[in-house]
């Protein structure tokens, strides 16, 4: 059989701006703020406080972008995160309870107000906008009436760790002593490094599986120089990364459960049935419904993890704060929603991926760090954040005419 030939790398780049502008958008803001900070954007500390400062932003924007890509919206998630915030402060500082319990009737709690407010939307049509902007402003006002005005803390060690903990270093002392020695260092946590080498190892191995597959099909795959420069471009950031790490304090819990949680999306969005159906019901949900997918399960159940996840942010929120506020959350759905518009996910739903909306809300962590350690007002940060927001959906709709 007679196959197309390969595409150049302009015209692959051309084709594909979409899922590749994000990734030299990353990449460029970080090196402009690397230059304009001297070096301060990636310090080991700092990138630390990056992954720390933007983990609850990343957990609901997961959430999120499997909303948007089944064709609705979610305004009440930074009101549902502060509640929950707000009810695990409650429990363990006033009540006492136990840890685990706490967090286990929180997350409970999450999905229960995801139910909520998805049976609403799916099975009296709804339209999602309204119900979770009365969302907003109900949990918003519980958070008010359980916390009574004031400011509940501080939580116990255990609570803490959520968030502020470090994963410790099985391997002997004498490895990473002998690391440091080597290169300079005053500590190398071992398995830090080892982490970066493994993920560097499985994004290789994922690339040369699919290329492998892609070529076997006769599907038309990316011009391999451009695959070798991309991977080993996004192998060098997961060394690096995790070196910086490594000479710090390791790895952040809140690291591995963004990265766990991240593996897990990614797996149901690209590669099982329900995640098709979700794809599927936001591109044309009438055509959806009529192939056979309960559409309006889907959108339950959307809402149900949606709310999930929100809890899971606000407990992770509330204890890197070590407190829990009445305005905790506040104004968080736009950063959230942001995230996942410019990673990539189209206003009218079927289009997005889980990868998109990390990188989207990295790099809206890293523009936030970034004018933060230049001094840039907080009015001028809330002017650029929403020019870039609008300069990621005008690319989409330029997109969609292009294409059309």
């Amino acid at each position: 059989m007679e196959r197309n030939k390969p595409m150049g790398i302009k015209a692959y780049i051309a084709a594909n701006m979409r899922e590749y502008g994000l990734l030299f958008a990353l990449i460029g803001v970080m090196a402009f703020f690397q230059i304009m900070t001297n070096g301060t954007l990636l310090r080991a500390v700092n990138i630390t406080n990056l992954l720390l400062q933007n983990s609850y932003i990343i957990i609901m924007a997961l959430g999120m972008l499997i909303v948007i890509v089944g064709g609705h919206i979610d305004l009440s998630v930074g009101s549902v995160m502060g509640f929950i915030g707000a009810l695990a402060a409650v429990m363990v500082v006033q009540m006492e309870l136990p840890v685990g319990v706490a967090i286990v009737i929180c997350l409970i709690a999450g999905g229960v107000i995801g139910g909520a407010q998805g049976y609403w939307v799916a099975y009296w049509r709804i339209p999602p906008f309204i119900v979770t902007l009365a969302g907003m402003l109900v949990f918003r006002g519980l958070s008010l009436w359980l916390l009574q005005g004031q400011s509940v803390g501080p939580f116990p060690r255990e609570f803490q760790v959520i968030a502020n903990g470090f994963v410790p270093d099985i391997f002997p002392a004498s490895w990473g002593e002998s690391i440091a020695a080597l290169t300079g260092q005053r500590q190398v946590n071992v398995l830090a490094l080892v982490t970066g080498f493994v993920a560097a190892g499985l994004v290789i191995w994922r690339g040369l599986r699919q290329r492998a597959t892609n070529k076997a099909y006769g599907i038309e795959d990316e011009p391999q120089s451009f695959f070798v420069a991309r991977t080993a471009i996004v192998a060098f950031v997961l060394v690096f990364v995790m070196w910086k790490l490594a000479t710090f304090r390791g790895l952040p819990n809140v690291l591995l459960t963004m990265g766990v949680l991240t593996i897990i999306y990614a797996f149901l969005t690209e590669n099982t049935v329900i995640g098709r159906r979700v794809y599927a019901m936001g591109g044309n949900e009438k055509a959806a419904k009529l192939s056979g997918i309960k559409t309006e399960r889907l959108t339950f159940l959307a809402f149900v993890n949606m709310g999930v996840l929100a809890a899971a942010a606000g407990l992770v929120f509330a204890a890197r704060l070590n407190t829990a506020t009445p305005k905790a959350g506040f104004a968080l759905e736009l950063d959230v929603i942001a995230a996942v518009f410019i990673g990539g996910a189209s206003m009218s739903g079927g289009v997005g991926t889980i990868v998109g909306a990390v990188v989207g809300a990295f790099l809206m962590g890293v523009l936030n760090n970034g004018m933060s350690i230049m001094g840039i007002g907080i009015d001028y940060q809330q002017m650029i954040k929403g020019l870039v927001l609008l300069a990621a959906v005008i690319f989409d709709v330029y997109n969609k005419q292009k294409q059309g």
